[in-house]
């Protein structure tokens, strides 16, 4: 069939899934979740094997470096998808959880109950690993799911997509509770975003081109960030050793995750202590340092390779490089730090190592965010690290879900009222 017949199929089967997921047990819903991580693990070679064809294509096709990483499947990945799994179903169930409950003059009781969303379509490239993420956070969250992965990761999907079905199956749940589109046509995606009728939020997970394309041709609700432009303040009162302990990690630790620093920032006071020895590690880790000009002066006079150092240009400021590069800025102290984070950043995730209470409450306070960290690493900010369990996605927009977005962020509040035979006067 056509494409558009296709997806239309697709949703009528999400929608009318998603009245049994909504209706579930959450016993139903964590021996699925159970279900599905023990295929996953019992199926790691054939999930390996098909892996392994996406990225033999993905090379020949010459999919750049950080593309091909968030692409591959390893022994290690694998295990960590059925962890998820089982940290999912260990976690509360939401839906049906009643808040609030108070009552009102007339004798009514009002609260909030928790309720799915409905259906959720994710789009997303490469990460197979999010098949199994987004097939876990619906189910739990009592939502159907239909998921669009990128074509370079058809065959990874489709393996990890069987073991999903086969989990559903055992708990007795409808398969079209999680469905992944089968086609590599890129009208798929057309239509997914402006299927009203069907589907009541978009996730899209990607690059920045992708995410802008959704966001300016979907129909339906969009839960998004655009990029990850993530910083690092060193402050002229920070504990120097603990600042390329955070740094080194938040940048080389893996370059092509939105949660990777891009931007360190270095408080004019401790630049000389600082740099130098920033410098050293960075380079080490064959990281290029586009500074500005204070902080090749400083670096250079450290020694640090030439060929490493680079000016840098005003839109680096704002660059998510997802490649061994970072921007290096000398700051005035925490005002302009602040500033500057709030100006350029995407407010993603940004940190302050400083042993200064005051400003580091400041600096929690101030800049404007969806994760805002002290002494820490940048990649803390993930659904796993978070006690999420998984999540499916970083939401920097400020209504709904904002941060990593887990079980709660894929439901919504409607109001119930209990009376007995209450009328209104």
């Amino acid at each position: 069939m056509d494409v558009k017949t296709y997806m239309q199929t697709v949703g009528r089967q999400a929608r009318e899934a998603s009245r049994a997921v909504a209706r579930a047990d959450t016993d139903q819903k964590d021996r699925a979740l159970l279900a599905m991580a023990e295929a996953i693990e019992r199926d790691a070679a054939r999930l390996l094997a098909a892996n392994a064809r996406d990225m033999e294509a993905a090379r020949a096709a010459g999919l750049d470096a950080a593309l091909l990483d968030r692409l591959a499947l390893t022994a290690k990945t694998i295990a960590g998808m059925a962890e998820g799994l089982r940290q999912i179903a260990a976690l509360p169930d939401p839906v049906g959880e009643i808040a609030d409950l108070k009552y009102r003059p007339s004798g009514i009781q009002v609260g909030k109950m928790r309720v799915p969303l409905g259906v959720i379509g994710i789009i997303y490239e490469a990460r197979p690993n999010v098949t199994a993420d987004a097939a876990g956070l619906c189910l739990k969250s009592g939502n159907a799911a239909i998921l669009r992965g990128g074509s370079e990761a058809i065959h990874s999907n489709q393996a990890v997509a069987a073991c999903v079905k086969e989990g559903l199956a055992a708990a007795g749940l409808p398969e079209a509770a999680v469905q992944v589109i089968e086609t590599t046509d890129r009208a798929a995606v057309g239509e997914l975003i402006t299927m009203k009728d069907y589907v009541d939020v978009i996730v899209p997970r990607g690059g920045k081109g992708l995410i802008e394309r959704i966001t300016g041709e979907a129909r339906v609700p969009v839960i998004k960030h655009l990029h990850g432009n993530c910083h690092v303040y060193v402050d002229d009162r920070a504990d120097l050793a603990k600042a390329v302990k955070i740094v080194e990690n938040a940048k080389t630790q893996r370059l092509g995750t939105c949660n990777t620093t891009e931007s360190l920032l270095v408080a004019r006071g401790v630049a000389g202590q600082a740099l130098p020895g920033l410098g050293r590690m960075l380079a080490g880790h064959g990281v290029e340092m586009r500074g500005c000009a204070e902080a090749l002066a400083i670096l250079r006079a450290a020694a640090i390779v030439d060929a490493r150092l680079v000016e840098a240009t005003e839109a680096d400021w704002y660059e998510e490089f997802l490649a061994p590069i970072l921007a290096i800025k000398v700051v005035d102290g925490l005002d302009a730090a602040i500033v500057h984070i709030n100006t350029h950043g995407s407010q993603h995730t940004d940190a302050i190592v400083t042993e200064d209470y005051g400003r580091a409450r400041r600096f929690l306070r101030e800049v404007d965010s969806a994760s805002v960290m002290v002494n820490a690493s940048t990649r803390f900010a993930d659904g796993f690290e978070y006690g999420l369990g998984a999540e499916i996605g970083i939401s920097t927009d400020k209504i709904h879900a904002r941060g990593p977005v887990g079980l709660e962020g894929l439901t919504s509040q409607k109001w119930i009222v209990l009376g007995d035979g209450h009328v209104r006067g």
